[in-house]
């Protein structure tokens, strides 16, 4: 495989720029016809969840592409789904640099980056320009992230997640509203339970004033924290279902620095990934299924590492996986591991009576 031989020349870049120049490098091997020789070409595995046929349970989450600028490059790499965004309606450049570190020690990323995005007009225009979703020959799931902007009132931040739930409608095979960042300031109170009741009821309204509109239904789903107690996940699974959402994407990053205590970086405000979040998400998943009883599906996501990874995320009650700081650390070569891990473990559940 060839990122492991590349990664000390992109983890010798800071953070930031290596994200970048990475995503380049990956676009300018797919106009060469040469990104699907930076994976392993993947099994297929589909599934239906939200209505959805997923060509495979593997996707990626969002924040590596937050303007839809790589999709078609990224579909290379063998994803069954993914996510571009986190969007907001109007463009902003985030919080100031630098706000993106890695923990290579603990295999963990620590980020404030703050929702920097182009704006949903432009995520748009990238969007129309791909050919992921109209190729046939590559079929895949296409969910677009949408959060509010940063100088957007708490009180108005229904405003901006309507805005581009209905410029972005058409063009996603789903939506997530981001409600659980830890970089934009108060966005994690929208996941109180007053405010996530009023936020939902507006979203589930439009979300059924677009399908009658457009004659196509779009599924939402919720995308929460792992900073979340026992009540709270039960308070937040009642109203998913109360308003009858989509799905439910558990978990973002934490605040916690469990796990990283001992290293220098960990003193680094912005939210934690990776490896060390892996426990903390599982349990929110766990818990999120215990009390859904499969009343909405649930995408796990939260220090997938390797297949094992993915495999406890979907023992833990998850129908689908994505994966973000493993392929930073891991390469391409996971989505084909992860896929392959979750089939086998699908087969053993089969061939096991009871």
């Amino acid at each position: 495989m060839i990122y492991p031989l590349i990664r000390p020349l992109v983890f010798a870049l800071d953070a930031e720029t290596a994200h970048r120049a990475a995503l380049d490098a990956l676009q300018a091997a797919h106009a060469f016809g040469l990104a699907s020789c930076c994976s392993k070409h993947p099994v297929a595995n589909p599934r239906t969840t939200m209505g959805l046929t997923f060509p495979n349970p593997v996707g990626l989450a969002a924040g590596l592409d937050k303007n839809g600028e790589f999709i078609d490059a990224l579909a290379a790499l063998g994803f069954g789904f993914f996510e571009i965004g986190t969007v907001t309606p109007r463009p902003q450049p985030g919080n100031p640099r630098p706000r993106l570190f890695r923990l290579p020690e603990a295999r963990a990323i620590i980020n404030r980056m703050g929702f920097n995005n182009g704006g949903v007009d432009a995520l748009i225009e990238n969007v129309k320009r791909s050919k992921y979703r109209g190729n046939h020959r590559q079929p895949g799931i296409l969910g677009i992230n949408i959060g509010k902007n940063a100088d957007t009132p708490l009180e108005r931040a229904a405003d901006d997640y309507l805005t581009c739930l209905r410029k972005v409608y058409t063009h996603a095979d789903y939506v997530a509203a981001n409600i659980s960042s830890p970089n934009t300031k108060n966005l994690r109170q929208l996941q109180g339970e007053s405010e996530l009741d009023a936020l939902l009821a507006q979203l589930k309204a439009e979300q059924e004033n677009l399908a009658e509109l457009h004659g196509k239904y779009v599924p939402l789903a919720l995308k929460i924290a792992p900073d979340l107690d026992r009540e709270q996940i039960r308070q937040i699974a009642a109203l998913l279902v109360r308003h009858r959402i989509d799905g439910v994407i558990a978990t973002n990053t934490t605040l916690s620095r469990d796990g990283v205590e001992h290293l220098p970086r960990h003193v680094e405000a912005g939210g934690l990934s990776g490896a060390p979040v892996r426990g903390r998400s599982t349990a929110v998943i766990h818990e999120l299924a215990a009390v859904l009883d499969g009343a909405l599906p649930i995408i796990g996501v939260g220090g997938i590492l390797n297949g094992a990874d993915a495999v406890e995320k979907i023992q833990a009650g998850a129908s689908l996986v994505q994966i973000y700081s493993g392929l930073i650390y891991r390469g391409p070569e996971l989505v084909a591991e992860c896929i392959a891990a979750i089939g086998a473990n699908e087969t053993r559940n089969r061939a096991s009576p009871g």
